[in-house]
């Protein structure tokens, strides 16, 4: 019996040991503090969401006359099929490599569209990424009920 508590007690003060150690910043301990990724220990905030907009708001906004990029996502091919008018094709495989170059300003206003919104969510998500701050995802051609135009 006096054994078994023997053995608990130097349980116990290890455990205790341990514990103390690790509080006090042990430099064999692993560290758990994220590192800054800068070198002024400033905080950077993630970048901004892209924002959802339906055909009718892109269409109302678009006709204003508003500064806007229409920003065509999809493959040349499925461009030349049909396309909404005024867009800019630059394909989601590109995309990471030529936005920078192709639309420089970063504050630009962008609506995002691709055939049905998948590859129009995942572009509004590297552009924001890249830093653009006016990123709109619009979706799928196959929902936008107004003209469009083909290249053949």
């Amino acid at each position: 019996m006096r054994n078994s508590i023997t053995v608990l007690l130097i349980i116990l003060l290890g455990t205790i040991i341990t514990a103390c150690s690790i509080q006090k910043g042990d430099p064999d301990m692993i560290n758990t503090k994220p590192e800054l990724s800068n070198p002024h220990n400033e905080i950077t905030p993630p970048p901004a969401a892209s924002s959802l907009i339906t055909a009718d708001e892109a269409k109302k906004r678009l006709d204003s006359g508003e500064s806007i990029i229409l920003l065509d996502v999809r493959t040349e091919e499925e461009y030349r099929e049909k396309h909404i008018p005024a867009s800019l094709l630059l394909p989601l495989s590109d995309l990471e490599d030529k936005a920078e170059s192709e639309i420089p300003d970063k504050d630009a206003t962008l609506f995002v569209y691709c055939r049905s919104g998948n590859r129009s969510a995942t572009a509004s998500k590297i552009l924001v990424n890249l830093g653009y701050t006016k990123v709109y995802d619009l979706g799928g051609i196959i929902d936008w009920p107004y003209d469009t135009e083909s290249a053949q």
